[in-house]
């Protein structure tokens, strides 16, 4: 016999052991059941953690090479300050460009708390300025302290504080991505466990006979890893499938950046939950091995 001959036998049983599970029965229906279903989610829970990784880096990015200095003063200083501070931005080295920010652009980021009518020009709002960083960079604290002498009322926000919490959460939403596909792989163990053993329980009888004629207890066990892992890579195979259509039809990302319409895979991306279905085969090979040889030893 040749070596992968053996291979296949130790991994896939003897194609005639798996004559001794039964065909029929409700071990069929929730080894399959619980397959798919676990299946289906690890696709959502995978679609999350590869989404919330994606918009945490998009806002990252947007935030990583620009900053604001915002300008508060009192009318009749502001003018002058705001200059001021242009002409200093102007010659700090690792500044790419600085502009004003104008009243329709003010507008349109407080739209989203007051409303698209907010009275610009009635507000005592400060004077914003947006910066655009080189691929040098500048230093923050020397542009604070040249900015403290020159603009007295102007505050730069280099968006640090913004990013932080950024990458704090998508680390840990892809940590919870991971411990939910986890969880997802031990209910699948579990339930699968679990139906190997009343599919045990239920042939004890024909176990005993085949140990009155010669069955060894690997051989009847392959032919319950066989039926059980075959059960479970159909079953998954099929969830992965409908958790791939599902996450299809869902929403494109939109130009806001919009969290849950962004929920889906993107270029090769589209390949991670094909990895799912021979997981779920592996989940049930070792489940249903412990499973069966576990309860043959019960079995006199």
């Amino acid at each position: 016999m040749s070596v992968l001959s053996r291979l296949r036998v130790i991994v896939m049983g003897e194609r005639n052991a798996s004559r001794v599970v039964p065909p029929t029965g409700f071990t069929v229906g929730l080894t399959i059941f619980s397959s798919a279903a676990m299946a289906f989610l690890a696709v959502f829970a995978l679609a999350l953690s590869l989404a919330t990784g994606r918009l945490a880096d998009r806002w990252a990015d947007a935030l990583a090479r620009t900053a604001t200095v915002r300008i508060s003063a009192p009318p009749g200083q502001m003018q002058a300050q705001t200059e001021a501070a242009m002409s200093l931005l102007a010659t700090t080295p690792g500044i790419a460009s600085a502009r004003i920010l104008s009243d329709a652009e003010q507008r349109d980021l407080l739209a989203p708390w007051f409303g698209p009518d907010v009275p610009v020009g009635d507000l005592p709002l400060p004077r914003m300025i947006e910066i655009t960083e080189d691929a040098g960079g500048y230093d923050p604290d020397n542009l604070r302290l040249r900015l403290s002498a020159e603009a007295p009322g102007a505050v730069l926000d280099d968006h640090t504080r913004w990013r932080r919490p950024l990458v704090r959460a998508a680390d840990r939403l892809r940590l919870l991505g991971v411990i939910s596909i986890m969880l997802i792989a031990l209910t699948t163990a579990a339930m699968i466990t679990l139906s190997a053993n009343a599919a045990l329980a239920a042939n004890a009888r024909v176990i005993r006979v085949l140990r009155l004629v010669g069955a060894r207890d690997v051989y009847i066990a392959r032919a319950f890893v066989r039926r059980f892992t075959g059960r479970a890579f159909q079953g998954a195979l099929a969830g992965t499938a409908l958790g791939m259509a599902g996450i299809a039809f869902l929403p494109g990302a939109d130009s806001a950046g919009g969290f849950l319409t962004g929920l889906g895979f993107h270029g090769a991306g589209w390949l991670w939950p094909l990895v799912i279905p021979p997981l779920a085969g592996v989940v049930a090979f070792w489940a249903t091995r412990a499973a069966a040889f576990r309860m043959l030893r019960r079995v006199t």
